[in-house]
């Protein structure tokens, strides 16, 4: 496990630059209103959005709501269409710009706005299940190459930082949330369909249109710093002292930014909670008011860039019950490059191993039915007869991201597996996400041999209708999902070990 030493506040280097893209491609610029705050209060008010929005109906005022949000255009970062085929991810991001009514104390004076608090929800396909995977601000990492719409239309491109802080994906340098969404794609492999950048404010407005929210404190809490004070047990918090929960570090754990998450996660669940047991969900004027504030506080992508959209989305989100809204924090160490670590690195084994489970649509709240269904397709898969290596003829084509891999995989057949008939077909007619192996009903026992020896997923498999005649040779075509000759496909079923979760349904005092 890594160690939770307290981390400084971040420094990240923004103090003073131009405030140019936090704007860049809006339908309009409001006066600056209230935006800043360490936490999920902008999670906690576009979440809540999304979960009770869908029961709004006839009481929604939409073009009231449509002027509420603003909208950034970030290109091909994400995805235009309100909803995917399949599974989606939604990246949610809390700025640190202090601007707004009673918010001049916190956070950095001079911050033009950094991805401060964000979150991966990875909804899942058949939309029974989600999972937020929260992503440290001090995490070290690099910051890809970014296309950015400028006022006048034109595109800019700005480039690459390695070695810094995820926080400065977003504000630095002009960069906006679509660069923020280029980073957690190239971290985890994940690419994000939408974002949501939320005002902090909504959430004061929030908890109180909500009667307030209920926290647990293992301990009592008097941090005068964020002049939380609350005693040991139950309370209810709301507005400005939901936000002293929020922005504590201080009074709990190790005072690390990882310990905060952990409260963060906590006070979310709650609010979800909360709003789908009382009377919110059937009560116009209530509705009214959270839907009025979260929209208020909201700017998206054009992608969902309007109350129907958003309305859609939250329908589809709406399905899930919260027991099955799993809450988790990226795998980190602390970064071994410091002598002093402030900052933390993706956990070398359990970091992947996660993001694996998202890309493979695995949910976290049912990893033992998942693991199995896996292990049962898989020994369906790999029973009956099985060629002989020697007599197993395959064309290899690279349909992923690794330059050369075709060519390594026959290598790595030939050579080590004892597979002479496999052939470099060079690159795939065009890139794919997932490995396929196409064979006809006669290759079954080469196409049983091979994914034994490639690990080779059931979804992988796919059978043809005629027999293939003389020398003919299945098709494999790596996909994105291929990690290097010799390392299997099929994704892990299972959690990473000593990584915490926490689900939607359950309260957990926070210490």
């Amino acid at each position: 496990m890594p160690s939770q030493r307290s981390r400084r506040s971040s420094q990240s280097g923004g103090r003073g630059a131009e405030a140019t893209t936090a704007a860049t491609g809006r339908r309009k610029r409001k006066a600056p209103k209230a935006r800043r705050k360490k936490a999920l209060m902008w999670t906690g008010g576009v979440t809540a959005f999304l979960v009770v929005s869908a029961s709004l109906g006839a009481y929604a005022l939409y073009q009231r709501f449509n002027n509420n949000i603003d909208t950034i255009d970030i290109g091909d970062a994400g995805n235009a269409d309100v909803l995917s085929d399949g599974p989606m991810n939604i990246m949610i991001i809390g700025t640190d710009k202090r601007t707004g009514k009673g918010n001049e104390g916190y956070g950095d004076k001079g911050s033009d706005g950094h991805a401060d608090t964000t979150i991966l929800l990875h909804v899942s396909e058949d939309r029974t299940n989600a999972t937020a995977m929260s992503i440290p601000r001090d995490l070290w990492t690099d910051i890809p190459d970014c296309e950015t719409k400028q006022p006048d239309g034109s595109t800019k491109v700005i480039p690459g930082t390695a070695g810094v802080r995820f926080n400065v994906s977003l504000g630095q340098e002009g960069r906006d949330p679509g660069c923020t969404m280029r980073t957690v794609e190239a971290i985890t492999g994940v690419k994000p369909d939408h974002f949501m950048m939320v005002d902090f404010n909504a959430v004061k407005e929030l908890t109180t249109a909500v009667g307030g929210v209920k926290v647990c404190m293992a301990k009592p809490i008097n941090d005068p710093k964020s002049h939380l004070v609350l005693p040991e047990g139950e309370s209810i918090v709301a507005g400005e002292q939901a936000l002293a929960v929020l922005r504590t570090r201080h009074s709990f754990g190790n005072e690390s930014d990882l310990d905060r998450i952990k409260v963060q996660q906590q006070f979310l669940g709650s609010m979800i909670r909360e709003m789908k047991s009382s009377d919110t969900l059937t009560n116009p004027t209530k509705l009214f008011k959270l839907a009025d504030a979260a929209t208020n506080a909201l700017t998206v992508d054009q992608g969902i860039g309007s109350a129907k959209k958003l309305m859609t989305l939250a329908q589809e989100i709406g399905k899930i019950d919260a027991k099955n809204i799993t809450f988790i924090t990226m795998p980190v160490i602390d970064n071994p490059a410091e002598p002093k670590p402030v900052t933390v690195v993706v956990h070398p084994t359990q970091g992947e191993q996660l993001f694996a489970m998202l890309r493979s649509d695995t949910s976290l709240t049912e990893v033992k039915q998942q693991e199995k269904a896996a292990k049962s397709k898989q020994a369906a898969l790999l029973k009956g007869p099985k060629a002989e290596a020697a007599d197993v003829r395959v064309d290899v084509l690279n349909g992923g991201e690794l330059s050369g891999a075709a060519g390594a995989t026959v290598s790595w057949l030939q050579n080590q597996q004892g597979v002479p008939k496999s052939t470099n077909k060079a690159n795939a007619p065009e890139k794919i996400k997932k490995t396929t192996l196409a064979y006809a009903p006669n290759q079954a026992d080469q196409a049983r041999a091979l994914a034994e020896m490639m690990g080779l997923p059931a979804a992988a498999m796919k059978q043809g209708t005629t027999d293939a005649e003389g020398l003919q040779a299945m098709v494999l075509t790596l996909g994105a999902d291929f990690k290097g000759a010799g390392i299997p496909i099929t994704g892990p079923a299972k959690m990473p070990d000593n990584v915490e979760k926490a689900s939607a349904d359950k309260a957990v005092c926070a210490k």
